[in-house]
């Protein structure tokens, strides 16, 4: 295989297996590498295979003489054969269309590559290839003498072939920027030439740094990206996003092999819970042809809280009571994001089971508490909201009592009129002092008893027996209440049944008596002459035929008493005689007044008349005078 040069192009073209050109056969390749630096050809990528374009050479060699001028008016002829291919330099270039790639192809199997002129050339030049590729370089020179050539390089190399004044390289698993040294002894004089490698290769690590688990609102976020690898790293950036909206971007600079940190701050809010954070890097190897690389973090996700500076609100009672059930309730207000809120109650160093619940930005909770024995005493109730890393507690003391009813007793609960009852207070559960309703003044004392001798005005009397307890500086108090019934009468007396009663004729009257008695009498009221019976506590209307004298007579089991009541009914009948005589006094003066007022009225008229007649008269006369 040979190297091919022109102008800043190169090719390699090998012949392949089968007749030798002079017999007139054979085939040669040629391979043609695109160069992103400069545009042209020279330079092979990995994984990119060159094109190859199949030729056919002429039959014989005569052809060459023929292309020979379109050869040597370029700088393509080696000084080894300008005296057989170049004797003279006076035909004009024919080279055109595809014609050169064919002239390349024949000429290239028996010169020796190299610039004219040129003591010492390396192609290429100036090299831009992936990292761990490889990559053709031939070192030729002009020498005619005996040349020793060499290639100096930090990569791993073999020589594929040489000629006389030429050999060609194989270097691979270039890793990193680096140059190439050609050199050469020719005779007694030493020259070198260089060629730069420039080496691209994608970032090994892109990676954006862990989030906060939470972030408070209104705080600063640090986001921050670790890009490692990649090169050239003056066409390396990074970009960090939040979603697809790009928050910061800047190179990355630096050495390839040193890790680099980007950068940038966001205030968190509201509108970042829920939100993905990622890193972008980004190779622009567009001006070399080789388009946009883009290598993407793993997303990360940041959440985001916000609580206010008040304390949940505890709503419980202060006090309870062994054996008693009870709700608390706590809620917080301004809570973000409210669902992901945990609410609990505690009572002591015990969980209670609660029902929590959540509302646009508020949380609740809400127990029931059963107050046992094994509570008894101060116990503390705390609310407890975590959210994120944050914990709020509100504290309420409970004060949790045993207090027992006192007990009130009577020696006898019914009694008969006269007989002696013991009233009894005394206290239970805790409880240091009782009062007792009707028991005579005396110092505090656990317990109260006292005796009565019960009368009827004793009869359902309520006796109250209070204790009093003590708790957390507060005085609690129990009642215990009984009625003692007193057994007496029947009794009728002139205050709850008069023992006389008038009523008009025709008006509505009710007939108000009361036996009074324990166990309640009953009452009847009949008429002495006919035993007629007159209603009681009954509205009716009062007729002359009621009047009369009757006996009410009150029964119980105690016995009965009787008492006389006297009904008088005044009589309502009309005095047509006395009508009369009001009627014919009214007619009487009304004619009176009547006659008056006319008489009156004409003596009015007359004076009136009279009056005008004289002034007519007087009017009369003054005109019937004679003049002054």
């Amino acid at each position: 295989m040979s190297l091919l040069q022109f102008g800043n192009s190169w090719a390699t073209v090998a012949r392949e297996a089968g007749p030798p050109l002079s017999a007139g056969r054979g085939t040669v390749s040629i391979r043609k590498y695109q160069s992103p630096r400069s545009g042209g050809e020279g330079v092979r990528f990995p994984g990119k295979w060159p094109r190859q374009h199949r030729l056919s050479a002429p039959r014989d060699y005569k052809g060459l003489t023929a292309l020979r001028t379109s050869i040597c008016t370029q700088c393509w002829c080696p000084a080894a054969l300008q005296p057989a291919l170049c004797p003279a330099l006076a035909m004009a270039p024919t080279c055109a269309g595809t014609t050169l790639p064919l002239l390349l192809a024949l000429v290239a199997t028996f010169v020796i590559p190299g610039p004219c002129g040129a003591q010492l050339s390396i192609q290429p030049e100036n090299v831009f290839l992936s990292r761990g590729g490889s990559i053709l370089v031939n070192c030729s020179s002009s020498c005619h003498e005996r040349v020793f050539l060499g290639l100096e390089t930090q990569w791993p190399k073999v020589e594929l072939q040489h000629g006389h004044n030429w050999k060609l390289f194989e270097l691979s698993n270039i890793r990193e920027d680096s140059e190439l040294l050609c050199f050469e002894n020719c005779g007694s004089v030493q020259s070198t030439v260089s060629a730069s490698i420039v080496v691209y290769s994608f970032p090994e690590r892109v990676e954006l740094d862990p989030l906060p688990t939470w972030q408070r609102v209104g705080e600063n976020l640090t986001v921050r990206c670790l890009v490692e690898g990649g090169a050239p790293r003056s066409q390396l950036s990074a970009v960090l996003l939040q979603g697809e909206e790009e928050l910061h971007r800047e190179p990355v600079g630096g050495n390839p092999r040193t890790l680099r940190a980007i950068t940038t701050t966001v205030l968190a809010s509201r509108d970042n819970h829920g939100a993905n954070f990622s890193c972008r890097t980004e190779l622009d190897l567009r001006q070399h042809a080789l388009g946009l690389f883009l290598n993407v973090s793993e997303a990360r996700q940041l959440r985001t809280f916000d609580l206010p500076v008040t304390i949940p609100k505890l709503d419980t009672p202060d006090f309870m009571e062994v054996g008693t059930l009870h709700k608390v309730f706590c809620s917080l207000e301004g809570v973000f994001p409210a669902s992901e809120a945990q609410i609990y109650l505690e009572l002591g160093n015990r969980i209670l089971t609660a029902k929590s619940t959540n509302h646009g930005n508020s949380v609740s909770a809400t127990a029931s508490v059963e107050a046992s024995a094994e509570l008894e005493g101060t116990q503390e109730l705390r609310c407890v909201l975590e959210l994120a890393d944050q914990m709020i507690t509100a504290k309420r003391t409970l004060s949790i009592y045993n207090f027992s009813a006192p007990v009130l007793t009577l020696s006898q609960q019914e009694v008969s009129e006269g007989s002696q009852v013991t009233v009894k207070c005394e206290a239970h559960g805790g409880a240091q002092v009782v009062q007792l309703s009707g028991a005579p003044p005396g110092l505090p004392a656990p317990q109260v008893t006292f005796t009565l001798k019960a009368g009827a005005e004793d009869n359902k009397r309520l006796f109250f027996c209070s204790a009093a307890l003590k708790v957390a500086g507060q005085k609690l108090l129990k009642n215990q209440t009984l009625e003692l019934h007193v057994l007496y009468g029947p009794r009728l007396d002139d205050r709850d049944c008069l023992g006389n009663w008038t009523w008009p004729e025709g008006s509505q009257q009710t007939l108000k008596c009361q036996a009074w008695g324990n166990p309640s009498p009953k009452l009847t009221c009949s008429r002495k002459a006919d035993g007629a019976l007159l209603p009681i506590g009954v509205v009716r209307t009062v007729k002359l035929e009621m009047s009369g004298t009757y006996v009410c007579h009150a029964v119980s089991s105690r016995g009965n008493v009787t008492r006389d009541v006297y009904l008088t009914v005044l009589d309502n009948s009309p005095n047509y005689l006395v009508i009369i005589i009001v009627v014919a006094t009214l007619l009487l003066i009304g004619l009176t007044v009547g006659l008056t007022i006319y008489l009156y009225n004409r003596q009015k008229k007359i004076r009136k008349y009279k009056l005008q007649r004289a002034q007519e008269e007087a009017m009369k006369l003054k005109a019937q005078a004679p003049p002054p």
